[in-house]
């Protein structure tokens, strides 16, 4: 496992015997209670976007993220930027992880007899001391699907369905390459390691956009690796999960009839392709569909009124294996039709999430702790959505949800 360098757990923490603390100074606030000994937290996410499209460094969320260095243990973590590249805005942009330059040579043959390469390059990476190789070789191709041939027209798919059956294939191959993603105008950066050592690692200063989002591991039932780690993506799509889907093997059923694969050995991947799935293809509106994965139970449907009532009953009844059950607050970004940021957590709301805005309403945050937004954003108003219903903030429109309103609110009836 890679060793991180966020220092040695303070000595009073490994503390056995809490009488043994010098009187003067001690808190039984802050200190660690008798024999209790230390014990890290799960997930940590954070988020943060510009709604008027002002560009925000990398380092920002670097700073959001690794504030909360104790809810990671070294086994993954990972940013994505959106409004990352204007200049190939209209290209999808696929970032993949090599094992080889044979692994890049299979690949490319493979993109180049179905999509126009419009750009490519090495994306550059950092030699950072204290993570092992080996390491991955870590490519850029800005593409366009070549819709008139043969091949496209069989499958019978549209342009976005063609890019998602691609990226399909291309990490159910046993191929040496895997890509991380996919949409146009972002891209995703993540691997193994601490939080701190994969934003070295990607330089992740260089880069900015007007959004970011960000994830740092404390895996409990899956194995770190550069793939699995966070924010998992398809297309515009990305999300950054903290918790646990109990509920995985009905999910996956669902998203594997849809036509997506699994293969990140991860419960969290589902999450993005349902996203995909309600949202983008069954064009249901983002409070709907939030409701459909973190819905009410019955005794507390039954107060709304007759008309909402029936609509959450339907949603409940027609997306039943799109449940999400178990723990988890989840950040979701978007780039299509707008850049939007879309914080959720589960109906108990068992993960923690806080939301913050600057004093001039421009900036938007979202974490699992609020030292996060409070280390870049010291005057940010900050405050707790309520257990399954959406934060939603869109580039130009600002805050659409604040995640305290009534259910379905901007679902048209």
């Amino acid at each position: 496992m890679l060793q991180g360098n966020d220092g040695p757990v303070p000595a009073s923490w490994m503390a056995s015997d809490f009488d043994a603390y010098p009187q003067q100074g001690r808190s039984y606030v802050v200190d660690i209670p008798h024999r209790h000994k230390y014990r890290m937290g799960s997930c940590g996410i954070a988020g943060c976007i510009n709604t008027d499209g002002s560009m925000i460094s990398g380092s920002k969320i670097e700073k959001m993220i690794t504030t909360m260095g104790e809810r990671e243990n070294g086994l993954g973590a990972g940013f994505v930027c959106y409004g990352l590249f204007p200049d190939y805005a209209d290209e999808y942009c696929l970032q993949v992880l090599y094992e080889s330059d044979q692994s890049r040579a299979g690949l490319e043959e493979y993109l180049s007899d179905r999509a126009y390469i419009i750009k490519d390059e090495k994306v550059k990476t950092v030699a950072v001391p204290t993570m092992k190789p080996p390491f991955p070789l870590v490519w850029r191709y800005f593409i366009r699907p070549k819709t008139n041939t043969e091949s496209f027209w069989r499958k019978g798919l549209d342009e976005e369905d063609y890019m998602v059956h691609m990226v399909m294939q291309i990490n159910q191959a046993d191929n040496g390459a895997f890509c991380v993603s996919s949409g146009k105008n972002m891209a995703v950066f993540k691997g193994s390691g601490y939080a701190k050592e994969i934003a070295q690692f990607y330089d992740i200063g260089r880069y900015k956009g007007n959004m970011w989002l960000s994830h740092s591991r404390f895996p409990t039932n899956s194995p770190g690796w550069w793939a699995g780690s966070h924010p998992i993506s398809i297309l515009d799509w990305s999300i950054c999960h903290n918790g646990e889907i109990t509920s995985y093997g009905v999910n996956k059923k669902l998203v594997e009839m849809a036509g997506y694969k699994c293969s990140l050995l991860t419960d969290s991947e589902v999450i993005t392709y349902l996203w995909d799935l309600l949202v983008r293809r069954h064009g249901l509106p983002i409070p709907a569909a939030s409701f459909a994965m973190a819905p009410w139970y019955y005794k507390d449907i039954d107060r709304l009124d007759e008309q909402l009532r029936q609509l959450a009953l339907q949603l409940r009844i027609t997306y039943k294996e799109a449940f999400l059950n178990g723990p988890f607050s989840i950040l979701v970004g978007r780039s299509e039709p707008n850049v939007t940021m879309i914080a959720l957590a589960d109906r108990k709301k068992l993960r923690p999430l806080v939301m913050g805005v600057s004093e001039d309403g421009n900036s938007v945050f979202a974490a699992s702790e609020e030292c996060a937004i409070k280390a870049v954003q010291k005057d940010a108003e900050t405050w707790a959505p309520k257990a399954g219903n959406p934060v939603v903030v869109r580039l130009g429109e600002g805050i659409v949800r604040r995640g305290t309103e009534a259910p379905f609110q901007g679902v048209r009836l």
